[in-house]
């Protein structure tokens, strides 16, 4: 599930995606559909990858309900879309990227719980940490 979260983002154009600086408002805009579009890819299939359309959805929305699509706050947003959503975060941290290298795993760590109760369930992170320092 937590591969498929981004998958509408084959929606989006090559040069919005590419692009190496700032979105503008309206590039921003085109971007928060992927959730939109991966539910609708996900619903054509149907099954199990409908339900999962539904979590797509929501993978982007925040525990403050500062979130798009739908401004979901708290356990509003499914459970298993706020896990995907402080994961990927820490995957994006803690991995090299194009524009930058990886962030240091007690920088990402601190990131993380910094944006706890705001951007991430403060539950699911706590877990994450745990995980990430028993692992490390």
């Amino acid at each position: 599930m937590a591969l498929l979260h981004d998958v509408g983002k084959v929606r989006i154009p090559n040069e919005i995606i590419n692009k190496p600086g700032a979105l503008t408002p309206e590039e921003r805009a085109i971007i928060n559909m992927h959730t939109i579009e991966g539910e609708r890819m996900l619903e054509k299939v149907g099954g199990l990858l409908g339900a999962v359309g539904r979590v797509v959805r929501s993978c982007h929305e925040r525990w403050d309900g500062g979130g798009y699509p739908d401004g979901l706050a708290a356990e509003e947003i499914p459970l298993i879309a706020r896990i995907v959503s402080a994961c990927d975060a820490f995957n994006a941290m803690t991995t090299d990227r194009s524009y930058r290298p990886a962030m240091p795993l007690d920088d990402a760590i601190r990131e993380l719980e910094q944006n706890a109760s705001t951007q991430f369930d403060p539950t699911v992170v706590a877990a994450l940490v745990s995980i990430a320092r028993r692992d490390a």
